[in-house]
């Protein structure tokens, strides 16, 4: 497989430079808030943004190298690129907007992507998941050396959207060439990527594999966008473990040796919830009113004082827990993990 390669990429943008360094082998999702420079990263690998300076390669194929002069132009860069919203033309059919890319050949795309009964439909006719299989057809007809997807599923409704991407994630991993991906998301890029990167204000916090950034955050941001409960308190190292007082008064144990001001991370899976007090004198317990509760089919998000919990609707009804009334949030001190602040730009 080759390697899409950015090289110290610099790009100027409204309120700070992009710069990063990145090399794409397999999958790689880029996740991030809005306005990180996502995808300003996917603009400049299809050659629509020229960056101040780096370079961007797919193995020996130089599209850009800024000491060198080099910049291909767009349509000179074998990219398939899939927009946030498809970019289908509307007013051509299905096989139409794949012959667009690929003028013979369209029936093998319209088989592989089953959309072969959606030939004569046009885009106002189709689902959002018929367009996505569509938009990625016709990007890969052209036979790309690099694919690009912009958000790809934040165009769908909740209820399509967990079998389209468990439909891309089968797809991708099919495909022989270098995957970069945006989203800000982090549960989609963990369903589809191999590596996430995690951008912030135009640079990379961190890069690993989904299990890594949650295992392992690098500040307080990533762990926060990976899901965790953030609790900011003072530590003090004990005899058998870290003991922080937290803002609120409470205290809780760490595993992870500390001092001072510390930020720690709570995975909502890590956290039990219970409406009596629990027995076990070796958790950590959060005694506080219910915030909130968010059912999502068959699990629960359960907000307790300051941390969330994920549970099943099951537990939900047999703990009888109402909003507003207190109940009990536990957790392990090996289910925290002390993490840097993360500073704003």
């Amino acid at each position: 497989m080759a390697t899409l390669l950015l090289d110290r990429i610099t790009v100027a943008l409204r309120s700070y430079e992009l710069e990063l360094s990145l090399e794409v082998g397999s999958t790689l999702a880029l996740v991030g808030p809005s306005g990180a420079g996502k995808t300003t990263v996917l603009r400049a690998v299809a050659g629509l943004v020229r960056p101040r300076a780096g370079r961007i390669a797919v193995d020996d194929d130089v599209w850009f190298d800024g000491p060198r002069g080099v910049d291909v132009p767009a349509e000179r860069r074998r990219i398939g690129l899939v927009f946030q919203e498809y970019a289908l033309f509307p007013h051509m059919t299905v096989r139409q907007n794949i012959e667009y890319a690929r003028k013979h050949g369209a029936d093998d795309y319209l088989e592989r992507f089953r959309i072969a009964h959606l030939e004569r439909a046009r885009p106002a006719q189709l689902s959002g998941g018929e367009k996505q299989r569509v938009a990625l057809a016709r990007a890969l007809a052209r036979e790309p050396q690099v694919l690009l997807l912009d958000e790809p599923l934040s165009a769908l409704d909740a209820h399509t959207k967990t079998a389209v991407r468990a439909e891309l994630h089968d797809l991708l991993s099919t495909l022989d060439i270098p995957v970069l991906l945006v989203t800000h998301d982090f549960e989609d890029a963990a369903a589809l990527a191999d590596t996430v990167g995690v951008i912030v204000d135009g640079k990379l916090r961190q890069t690993g594999t989904p299990s890594g950034l949650v295992a392992q955050p690098a500040d307080s941001f990533v762990a926060s966008f990976t899901g965790a409960n953030l609790l900011h308190g003072d530590a003090e190292p004990g005899p058998e473990s870290t003991r922080v007082r937290l803002d609120d008064g409470s205290v809780v144990a760490t595993a992870d040796p500390a001092h001072g001001r510390v930020v720690l991370a709570v995975y909502p899976w890590d956290v039990t919830v219970a409406s009596e007090p629990p027995h076990d004198s070796a958790l950590n317990v959060i005694h506080a009113p219910v915030r909130s509760i968010a059912e999502l089919g068959n699990r629960v998000r359960i907000a307790i004082g300051p941390v969330t919990a994920e549970i099943t609707a099951e537990s939900l009804r047999r703990l009888a827990l109402v909003a507003g009334r207190p109940a009990f949030a536990t957790f392990k001190a090996t289910g925290t993990r002390v993490v840097a602040e993360h500073e704003d730009r």
